[in-house]
C-alpha cells in the first residue's frame, strides 16, 4: 500500500525495550479505589449511589450528563465509602468529585453484565448505544466519548475507519502488548466499530518498530479482505490523528476540522478492545492496560489495572523506584502530563506512568533563541514555533493565533530539537489557556449584558402593562360613572314627568 509523506517530525529514542517483552499482568486490587466522575471530555457524570451502598462489579455508579459525557461503573464489588473531593489525575493536583469504593474481594459481577452470543447481530444504532452505556471513551489519551464518533455516520459521508496502532510515544508499549496478546479481540472490536460507522474499508496502522504486533494483527485479519494492516514509518508524531490519516489516505484534514470531513474516523487499539469486551461480554469500561516504565522504575511492565487504583500501587507492584524520579509523567514523555504525586488514581485515559531520572529528562536552563529554525523543520503542522513563542513571551497573543497557534497539536517536536532548550510547548499551552479564559470572560460579559438588557426590557414591559391596566381601569371607572350619572338623570326625568 502506498503511504504519503508528512512534513516534520522527530526520531527520539523510543525506550520501548524496557517493557515491550513483558506480558500483561493483572494488578491485585488495592484497599481503596478512587473513581473520578470526570474521566472524559464533556460534562462530569452524575452519581447514582450513596455512602454505605453495596455495589457489584460493572454496576452503574454515575450516569452521563448530556451527549458529550460518559457514565462510570464499579471496577469491582464492594461498599461505597463516600463521594467527595480527591486529587485529580492532572498536573494541577486540584480535587474533583470522586467516588471512593472499598473492594470486598469477591469480584461479583452485576446481573446486567451478560455475555452475548453474536454481537455482530446488533444494528449500528444498537452498537453505538451499548458503547455509550458502557462508558467507553478514547483510550489513547483524548478521552472523547466513543459513541459520539460512532454516530458520525448520521452527519458525514464516511468510507474509512483508521485504527491508530502507531503508539509513537517513547516508553509506551500497552497497545503493542494488546495487539500481540489479544489480536482477535482487537480485530473483532474494530469490525464492530466499522459496522456501526457503515464503512467497508479498515486501515490498521502500526509503526515498523512493532514487527510482532504487525504479524499478530495480519494473521488475525487474514480472512477479512476489508481489513488492511499497514506498516508505518517509525517517526514521531505518527500517532497524531490527522497526520496518521494523511499518511494512510493522502488527504489533509481541514484546519480545525475533523477527519470525518474527509470521510475518515479514527479509533485507538485499546478502545477497540474495550468495545469488544462491552459488546461480547457485557463488560463496561472498568479497567485498562497501563505501561509503567522509565529509568527510575525497578521492573518496568504492562499492567491490567482497575480504574480508580492509586498510582502508588502500580509502582509498588513493579518493585518501587531504584532512584528518586526527577519527574513523574502520565502518558508519554512528549505529550504526557506531569503528575503532582502518586496518590492520584488511574483513569480511563491513563495509558502510561513514567518515572524518569534526571538523565532522561535532560533538564537544561533556557537560553536565548538563536533563530536556527530547527523547530520550524520539526513541526509536523508547518508552523513557525519561534515566531509564535516570541509574540507569546511579550503577551501578544493575537499575532500568534494568526501564525497558527490553534493548529498546534502540542506534540513537543519543536521543544525536543531546540538547542536553546526553550519550553515552546509550555508557551503554546499557556497561550491557549489564556485565550480560552479570555473567551470565557467575554462570553460571561456578553451573557451578563444580555441578561441585564433582558431584565430591563422585562421591567419596561411590566411597567407598560401596569400603565395600560391602570389606564384601562380608569376608562372603565369613567365609563361606569358616566353610565351611573346617565341612569340617575334618566330616573330624575322620569320622576319629574310622573
Amino acid at each position: 500500500m502506498k503511504l504519503f509523506r508528512i512534513r516534520g517530525g522527530v526520531h527520539p529514542d523510543d525506550r520501548k525495550q524496557l517493557s515491550a517483552e513483558r506480558a500483561i499482568e493483572n494488578l491485585p486490587l488495592p484497599p481503596l479505589l478512587h473513581i473520578p466522575l470526570q474521566q472524559h471530555i464533556g460534562h462530569p457524570a452524575e452519581p447514582l449511589v450513596k455512602r454505605g451502598q453495596l455495589v457489584r462489579k460493572g454496576e452503574l455508579l454515575a450516569r452521563s450528563q448530556g451527549m458529550i459525557s460518559a457514565p462510570v461503573h464499579a471496577p469491582t464489588s464492594g461498599r461505597i465509602m463516600g463521594i467527595g473531593g480527591y486529587p485529580a489525575h492532572h498536573a494541577s493536583g486540584l480535587s474533583v468529585r470522586t467516588i471512593t469504593l472499598h473492594p470486598d474481594g469477591y469480584e461479583e459481577w452485576h446481573d446486567d453484565c451478560e455475555e452475548m452470543d453474536d454481537p455482530f447481530s446488533l444494528s449500528p444504532e444498537q452498537i453505538a448505544r451499548r458503547v455509550a452505556e458502557s462508558g467507553i471513551v478514547g483510550m489513547g489519551g483524548a478521552t472523547f466519548p466513543s459513541a459520539v464518533k460512532l454516530n458520525l455516520r448520521k452527519r458525514y459521508q464516511l468510507d474509512t475507519l483508521v485504527i491508530n496502532g502507531a503508539e509513537c510515544e517513547p516508553y509506551l508499549t500497552c497497545d503493542d502488548r494488546l495487539m500481540r496478546e489479544r489480536s482477535e479481540h482487537v480485530r473483532d472490536g474494530v469490525r464492530l466499530m466499522a459496522k456501526s460507522l457503515g464503512v467497508e474499508r479498515i486501515l490498521f496502522g502500526i509503526e515498523n518498530n512493532k514487527p510482532q504486533a504487525q504479524r499478530a494483527m495480519r494473521e488475525a485479519a487474514a480472512d477479512y479482505p476489508e481489513f488492511h494492516v499497514v506498516g508505518l514509518p517509525t517517526r514521531y508524531p505518527m500517532g497524531s490523528e490527522k497526520h496518521l490519516v494523511q499518511t494512510l489516505v493522502g488527504k489533509e484534514t481541514p484546519a480545525r476540522g475533523l477527519t470525518a470531513d474527509i470521510g475518515v474516523v479514527v479509533h485507538n487499539v485499546a478502545t477497540a478492545t474495550a468495545v469488544f469486551d462491552a459488546l461480547k461480554f457485557g463488560r463496561p469500561l472498568i479497567s485498562r492496560v497501563v505501561t509503567v516504565s522509565g529509568g527510575a522504575v525497578k521492573n518496568p511492565c504492562n499492567l491490567h489495572v482497575p480504574i480508580g487504583t492509586p498510582l502508588e500501587h502500580l509502582v509498588e507492584y513493579c518493585g518501587g523506584f531504584v532512584d528518586l524520579p526527577d519527574r513523574l509523567i502520565s502518558g508519554g514523555p512528549m505529550m504526557g502530563q506531569p503528575l503532582p504525586s502518586l496518590r492520584v488514581p488511574v483513569v480511563k485515559g491513563s495509558n502510561g506512568l513514567l518515572g524518569l531520572t534526571l538523565e532522561e529528562t535532560q533538564r537544561r536552563d533556557e537560553m536565548p533563541c538563536i533563530r536556527c529554525a530547527s523547530c520550524v523543520s520539526a513541526c509536523p503542522c508547518g508552523l513557525t514555533p519561534l515566531s509564535m513563542a516570541a509574540f507569546i513571551r511579550v503577551g501578544s497573543l493575537e499575532p500568534s493565533v494568526e501564525l497558527g497557534l490553534l493548529d498546534c497539536i502540542g506534540c513537543g517536536s519543536c521543544a525536543y530539537v531546540c538547542p536553546s532548550h526553550i519550553p515552546l510547548v509550555q508557551y503554546f499551552n499557556y497561550a491557549k489557556g489564556e485565550l480560552t479564559a479570555r473567551q470565557r470572560a467575554q462570553h460571561k460579559q456578553g451573557e451578563t449584558k444580555r441578561l441585564a438588557e433582558a431584565r430591563t426590557a422585562r421591567m419596561e414591559a411590566i411597567k407598560k402593562a401596569k400603565r395600560e391596566a391602570m389606564a384601562k381601569r380608569k376608562r372603565e371607572m369613567e365609563a361606569k360613572k358616566a353610565a351611573e350619572a346617565g341612569a340617575a338623570e334618566q330616573t330624575k326625568q322620569e320622576e319629574a314627568e310622573a
